[in-house]
């Protein structure tokens, strides 16, 4: 039998359609029995003991939904469906509608490629939507101008780091209630694998906010605006993860992760707010990490920084010299 892919990450904001198919008891009984087998619709009815109209109706949904292959194959009284689960594992991930705010947050998404300092290991490298940047597994490619056009930059360990405009801080709207910050990530391996997890940092104006574990490395289908060039070997997809800011703390995807909160990034003491992307040096999992910008991956964004303004003081703006 043919190996299968070992996860599909399901993303709640756009595959609702696979949800709905799990929804019903058959099927996912009709899933766990096809994990290690392949199996006729006959079987399966009497494997399951439910009637034969559920379970062709069972396996037709799991089929439009992508969660099992069928063939056609001879039998004794011709022609039979054979049918086998497509992946062992289903990952669901939940992009929450953001909070309730300002309705018109001040928003710069900043090109992956962007960044303005940088310390880095090999693997590495650098991509735009149209090939390779420089050369790979060299990080002196990242000093190459040419990097303001990559879709996708990835690294084992190290660090990029790019400068937003506090643009908060110069219109003079108010004060900064709500910090969020918004990107495509995955792991790093030589390959893909589904199984590979990293633990990967935020910084804010020098100040670590918080940890998300990558879970792996995602290969098992392209990705939604990856291009056609890329190889289906390569990294495809990431999860898309918001992190938010608030006087309450850090949260990741509406989990609170630390205590970090706005006071302690001093936006008003700095023009520019830095945003750091790495792996810390105690981190547990060094599994590397894959940042997709726009044309690639299933999100088709940069990274992107919003700033949600309330009634309040602005604060007395930043030191002479600052940054």
């Amino acid at each position: 039998m043919e190996q299968k892919p070992r996860a599909l990450v399901v993303d709640s904001s756009r595959d609702s359609k696979i949800l709905r198919v799990l929804g019903a008891e058959a099927r996912l009984r009709i899933l766990e029995l096809l994990q290690n087998q392949e199996l006729n619709v006959t079987d399966i009815a009497r494997r399951l003991n439910i009637p034969q109209s559920t379970a062709t109706t069972g396996v037709l949904a799991l089929e439009s939904a992508g969660l099992i292959d069928s063939h056609t194959a001879n039998g004794v009284q011709g022609g039979q469906k054979i049918c086998a689960a497509r992946y062992k594992e289903l990952l669901v991930t939940f992009n929450p509608p953001p909070l309730p705010g300002n309705d018109n947050p001040i928003e710069v998404e900043m090109p992956v490629g962007l960044f303005t300092s940088y310390e880095i290991s090999t693997p590495c490298g650098l991509c735009s939507r149209d090939g390779i940047i420089g050369f790979l597994d060299v990080p002196g490619t990242f000093f190459s101008p040419d990097r303001t056009k990559a879709a996708l930059v990835w690294f084992e360990r190290g660090y990029v780091e790019y400068k937003f405009p506090n643009n908060a801080l110069q219109l003079g709207k108010g004060a900064v209630k709500r910090l969020e910050l918004s990107m495509e990530m995955s792991s790093e391996v030589p390959g893909t694998s589904k199984e590979w997890r990293s633990d990967i940092s935020i910084w804010i104006n020098e100040r670590e906010i918080g940890v998300w574990t990558s879970p792996g490395d995602f290969g098992d289908r392209r990705g939604k605006f990856t291009p056609a060039f890329w190889k289906l070997e390569g990294s495809q997809y990431g999860l898309l993860t918001t992190w938010e800011v608030t006087g309450e703390g850090t949260f990741i995807d509406r989990r609170r992760v630390s205590p970090v909160g706005l006071e302690d990034l001093h936006l008003n003491d700095h023009h520019s707010i830095k945003v750091r992307i790495g792996i810390a040096e105690d981190a547990k999992h060094t599994g590397g990490i894959n940042i997709f910008g726009k044309g690639f991956g299933d999100h088709d964004q940069d990274i992107r920084l919003r700033l949600f303004i309330g009634p309040g003081e602005t604060g007395p703006g930043p030191r002479p010299g600052a940054e």
